[in-house]
């Protein structure tokens, strides 16, 4: 029995529907992004081509050139090795010991949750506060730990320690709290299994609970490297990019070249930060991605 034209449409018709839906659900979100991402990253390129006189008065259209200048000169490239210590040390650092608290954490004991909460205190604490704290900890003229010389911001070769200490710090309770919450995801009849057949802490760790949260795990290094990249309110509230420029991250130096005369200088070292984390995160999609494990 042939089926009517009406009853063959109606799949097709629910169909479009659907995607008219979809494409609704979506418009909202895509209108912020093309006002507040798209328009002013349209906005940077045109920027980046030309340059403004001293007053910003006035623009000479210089092209491509301009921009192959600056991220080649010297100022662009000394920024970007700082930054790039900060995530060589920060990322590493503040995922391992987030996962580390959050196994301690991670036990059906007595009290545990006062242990919880304060481990992931700092969740609620902004860039800024977390810096205002350090600042009151390692300052060389006030601080508490002042006369601790690995930590000194006051010499331009330990003043970065004190940042990145800052940053690890602040990010170590985000690290804490999604780590928990996906070690507390892992079935118990798994590592119950695991201690029947014998497998010791080190081996049901490694072997059985990092595949199993690994997705989580990506998620973290994607934030924490972004993260990274961008920081600035450390840098500002502590150093203030010295001693002797040895703070001055890629952010920082695009905070000082905000005047008329050096904005295009920013613009163009603006678009070589976007291309690079967004390089970086391509990277770590594309190389860890491999490597997660994903539940059925």
């Amino acid at each position: 029995m042939s089926k009517s034209p009406a009853s063959t449409n109606a799949p097709r018709r629910r169909r479009g529907r659907d995607i008219l839906l979809g494409y609704a659900l979506i418009f909202p979100a895509f209108l912020i992004l093309a006002v507040f991402a798209f328009k002013p990253l349209v906005r940077l390129v045109e920027l980046s081509l030309v340059k403004p006189n001293r007053f910003g008065t006035g623009e000479t259209y210089v092209g491509w050139s301009n921009i192959m200048d600056i991220l080649t000169g010297d100022e662009f490239k000394e920024g970007l090795w700082i930054t790039t210590k900060v995530v060589i040390v920060t990322v590493p650092a503040g995922l391992l010991l987030g996962l580390a608290l959050a196994l301690l954490a991670n036990r059906k004991l007595r009290g545990i949750r006062i242990f919880q909460t304060i481990f992931s205190s700092t969740i609620a604490t902004s860039v800024a506060v977390a810096s205002v704290v350090f600042f009151g900890l390692i300052n060389p003229e006030i601080g508490r730990f002042r006369d601790v010389r690995a930590l000194s911001v006051a010499h331009s070769d330990t003043a970065l320690r004190g940042i990145m200490l800052t940053s690890i710090w602040q990010t170590m309770g985000v690290t804490f709290v999604i780590c928990l919450a996906a070690l507390q995801a892992v079935p118990d009849e798994i590592l119950e299994a695991t201690r029947i057949d014998g497998f010791s802490a080190w081996r049901r760790i490694t072997r059985i609970i990092l595949p199993l949260i690994s997705p989580a795990l990506l998620v973290l290094t994607v934030i924490l490297g972004v993260g990274a990249f961008q920081t600035f309110a450390q840098v500002d509230l502590l150093t203030a990019g010295g001693p002797a420029g040895s703070t001055e991250t890629i952010v920082f130096k695009i905070f000082e070249r905000q005047d008329p005369g050096h904005i295009s200088e920013a613009a163009v070292m603006s678009l070589g930060l976007f291309v690079l984390t967004l390089g970086m995160t391509l990277i770590q999609f594309g190389v860890f991605n491999k490597r997660v494990h994903y539940g059925d």
